[in-house]
């Protein structure tokens, strides 16, 4: 039995869609603005154009029309005798009996009357084609005219589309920096340029947060390890020493906790609220302070609070978190025998929380950097002191969350005031 010849025949692959043309594909020219521009300036000119040609010709045709009924009317009124240019009081010549003469220029008049119009109507002939064929010519050369100008004119829209397409993390430091006129295209550059910058100062926190955050997180694993190699390597290692070993282990790893817990939370603010719901900003602050008092009172800090009503929306987790880190970093930051004050109200229709506490003087500039995750005052890492680096930072985040200001200034006497101002409920 042969077996059937299965091989697509040239005729076969043209025609079926699987074939030459169904592979290729045919790719019809796209309808670019550039191309839609240069349509609509030819369109708008032709129209003009064809307006102007028409009103030409209708004025040729009556101003020629009237001349030439004119001459007709006075070449018949010298054949019947009547002079032209007399006036009416005057009385007309004595006409002569009708004669063979008379008629006959009478002929002659319409025949030169018939052979004007003919000639009038064949200038008008002339015209209407020579207008048709400029017509022609002007509509190709508007188009043409209108593709050169509109791609001049979008010349800076090519440059912003090359960009964006070459766009890349490695790249984000590269700026269009458009020349030409304060137009409508120069600052959708300039915005471009401005979203570049935010861009590369997105990915520039990003890296360096992803960088400490491996760091802090890889420092106790390292101690962890090491505290348990040395335990185990010991061979006349008591159950004391071991026990020692295990709690030195689990303070490492409730320190891991506490940062894995900051940053979930850093994440989670920085994401955005999904629903809000009402929050009364000074129950949740009296909370914060009540479960501190212990510790407030072990470090000696005279607490002053006032509390008034203070209702605002948001999530409710969120600003209890932003209240505690508020007020741990109050306490934790201060001095011996130093004071923390709370307040909260509502002033000028907004919802306010303030936080201030003595402790040591802060340069202004760096109070921007005590606002970045795993930034603490006089070190850049958090291998010293209380806390992860994330109180203030969570704080910035949670704000930004909430579309709530904060504000964070040093005090010439020591110490931090926050304050952060919630939309009223």
């Amino acid at each position: 039995m042969s077996t059937p010849d299965t091989r697509p025949s040239a005729a076969g692959d043209l025609r079926s869609p699987r074939g030459l043309l169904g592979r290729r594909g045919l790719r019809r020219p796209r309808y670019t603005i550039r191309l839609r521009l240069a349509v609509l300036f030819g369109g708008v000119f032709l129209i003009l154009v064809t307006l102007l040609l028409a009103i030409i010709f209708l004025s040729v045709r009556h101003s020629s029309h009237a001349a030439v009924v004119s001459a007709q009317g006075t070449v018949a009124k010298i054949v019947e005798g009547q002079r032209v240019g007399v006036a009416p009081s005057e009385p007309p010549l004595s006409v002569a009996p009708e004669s063979l003469a008379i008629k006959h220029a009478r002929a002659q008049a319409h025949r030169l009357g018939a052979v004007a119009l003919n000639v009038n109507n064949s200038d008008l002939n002339q015209l209407l084609i020579w207008s048709f064929i400029a017509l022609a010519i002007m509509a190709v050369a508007s188009i043409a005219l209108g593709w050169l100008l509109a791609g001049r004119v979008l010349r800076p829209l090519q440059v912003i589309t090359a960009a964006a397409r070459r766009l890349s993390a490695s790249s984000l430091h590269e700026r269009l920096e458009l020349e030409g006129p304060n137009d409508e295209l120069r600052e959708l550059g300039d915005t471009f340029d401005e979203l570049l910058e935010r861009l590369e100062s997105s990915f520039e926190s990003q890296r360096q947060f992803v960088a400490n955050a491996s760091h802090e997180l890889r420092t106790p694993l390292t101690l962890e390890r090491a505290i348990l190699e040395v335990t185990l390597a010991d061979p006349t290692a008591s159950s004391a020493s071991l026990r020692v070993a295990c709690e030195r282990v689990l303070a490492i790893g409730e320190q891991q906790e506490r940062m894995i817990d900051g940053l979930l939370t850093l994440a989670r603010s920085e994401r955005g609220l999904e629903r809000r719901e009402p929050v009364l900003l000074s129950a949740v602050t009296g909370e914060a302070l009540q479960a501190r008092r212990e510790e407030i009172a072990r470090r000696g800090l005279r607490l002053d609070a006032k509390l008034e009503h203070a209702p605002t929306t948001g999530d409710p987790r969120l600003i209890e978190r932003l209240v505690a880190n508020l007020i741990d970093n109050a306490v934790r930051h201060n001095t011996a025998g130093g004071w923390v004050a709370v307040t909260t109200a509502v002033e000028a229709g907004e919802a306010v929380l303030a936080v201030a506490n003595s402790g040591p003087v802060i340069a202004p500039e760096e109070v921007e950097r005590l606002l970045r995750p795993f930034r603490r005052l006089g070190a850049d890492r958090i291998g010293q002191g209380d806390g992860q680096g994330l109180g203030l930072s969570i704080v910035a985040a949670i704000a930004t969350a909430h579309g709530a200001r904060l504000s964070v200034d040093p005090q010439p006497e020591g110490g931090l005031r926050a304050e952060v101002r919630f939309k009223v409920l």
